[in-house]
């Protein structure tokens, strides 16, 4: 049981909510279309959850190989660095996983034809590309542009896309709105983590801008994504739908409030609201979508 309890840990529950959204909102899209088909929809939930676990992972193998975690780390406790998990197993476990996702990706061929297949190659390039190669994004100061793409652009208008067969602009807009929540998980990560990253020489955006800066981007994140979507919540037939929103956007100030005074460990409880709140928003949408 405890070993099972450390791979839970490893992949990251708290943040396991950015993959899930993205497709929620993408089904709460083509609810508003008029369309929903459940098998697509399905797999393409099942495959972002994997992929995002497979990025987890791939993030602890290689931040581990790289010399870039620590033990005693403010952040949750990462089972490679404190010897609790082999960077083989960890090795393995990244592969295989993003090998299962691939498979999942390679069933919506049937809905989406076979150029996805270059589509999934590149998502699990991406994976790869967060923390390893040449670049590894989340080493540069991109990994909250990666967080954008790959977690609110690429989910919401394919999981729309593999359900009614075209695309949208306000779909576009929509997973913009999306991708900017979802960075905002990594903003509190990067937030909380600054001193272990800039003691290693990890370049990420906090470390860069400062706390200052990435806690007003945080702040900004929040109603700049729910003004990009207002037109979209237009479209539900109560007005009372509009408290989703709302509520949203005081949940999301009070998270501002309370990250700006925080250090370290205590942060880690606002990664996972972060997370939550957005999943909550995402569920909302649809709900009103669906109810339209």
């Amino acid at each position: 049981m405890k070993k099972f309890a450390i791979w839970i840990e490893a992949m990251r529950l708290r943040t396991l909510p950015a993959s899930v959204s993205g497709v929620i909102a993408g089904i709460g899209f083509a609810f508003m279309a008029g369309v929903f088909k459940w098998m697509p929809a399905a797999l393409c939930l099942v495959f972002a959850v994997l992929a995002q676990i497979a990025s987890n992972f791939a993030n602890e193998y290689y931040d581990f190989k790289g010399g870039l975690d620590r033990p005693g780390r403010e952040g949750p406790r990462r089972g490679v660095t404190e010897g609790d998990i082999t960077p083989r197993a960890m090795r393995n476990a990244t592969f295989a996983t993003l090998a299962a996702a691939c498979a999942v990706g390679l069933a919506l061929v049937a809905w989406g034809g076979w150029w996805l297949i270059a589509v999934g190659l590149f998502i699990a390039l991406g994976v790869l590309a967060y923390s390893t190669g040449p670049y590894p994004l989340s080493h540069h100061g991109l990994g909250e542009v990666a967080v954008l793409f790959f977690f609110g652009i690429i989910p919401v208008n394919f999981t729309f896309y593999l359900q009614t067969g075209f695309w949208d602009l306000t779909v576009l807009i929509g997973s913009i709105s999306v991708g900017l929540m979802e960075s905002n998980i990594l903003i509190v990560n990067n937030y909380r983590d600054l001193e272990d990253d800039r003691a290693v020489g990890k370049r990420t955006s906090a470390v860069i801008f400062g706390r200052g800066t990435m806690s007003n981007v945080y702040l900004f994140n929040g109603f700049i994504a729910v003004a990009l979507m207002w037109i979209a919540w237009m479209m539900a037939t109560s007005i009372w739908w509009l408290a989703v929103p709302i509520a949203y956007l005081f949940g999301h100030t009070m998270l501002w409030l309370r990250m700006s005074s925080r250090w370290g460990a205590a942060l880690n409880p606002l990664l996972g609201m972060t997370a939550v709140l957005m999943l909550l928003y995402c569920a909302g949408f649809a709900a009103a979508m669906f109810r339209g």
